[in-house]
């Protein structure tokens, strides 16, 4: 396995169901070189699946609370994971999940979408729907990631 797209989020609030709609598109529509797994708003139970493939890279894909407009996409520094700026719906903290995929996985890349509304029930934003569709897009077309702008 070269890479594995690990999304994170709650599809019941809102624009934190990014993550689960990436992964929804990347099933329908896969990219070369990527294996999807929805981590959903438990990633802790699928990190076996993760870590059972021996990816080379893995790129972790959640709504992230970054004081920028909506639907603004940003590669953060696993320094910068820890920071409160992080939206929490998952029992596990972020930086830890990353801690602990970099112990066996060369490459941990977290990508972060600037949500509008995340609250229950809501439904996803077109700013945030559209960040998703433009991910899904780089993945496909071979671009990943790598050019996207880190976070100041």
């Amino acid at each position: 396995m070269s890479g594995v797209v690990f999304t994170v989020g709650n599809v019941l609030m809102g624009d934190d169901g990014a993550g689960p709609l990436l992964a929804e598109l990347l099933e329908a529509e896969g990219a070369d070189g990527w294996t999807v797994i929805d981590g959903g708003s438990a990633p802790e139970n699928v990190m076996h699946a993760v870590r059972r493939g021996a990816p080379e890279r893995v790129v972790l894909v959640d709504a992230a609370d970054m004081q920028l407009p909506a639907g603004e996409v940003r590669r953060i520094d696993k320094a910068q994971v820890a920071e409160a700026f992080l939206i929490t719906t998952h029992a596990i903290p972020l930086d830890f999940l990353v801690a602990s995929l970099e112990e066996t996985i060369p490459e941990v890349t977290f990508v972060g979408i600037q949500p509008e509304r995340v609250e229950f029930f809501a439904t996803m934003t077109p700013a945030v729907r559209t960040a998703v569709t433009d991910l899904h897009a780089r993945f496909r077309d071979g671009r990943g990631v790598a050019d996207i702008p880190a976070i100041a």
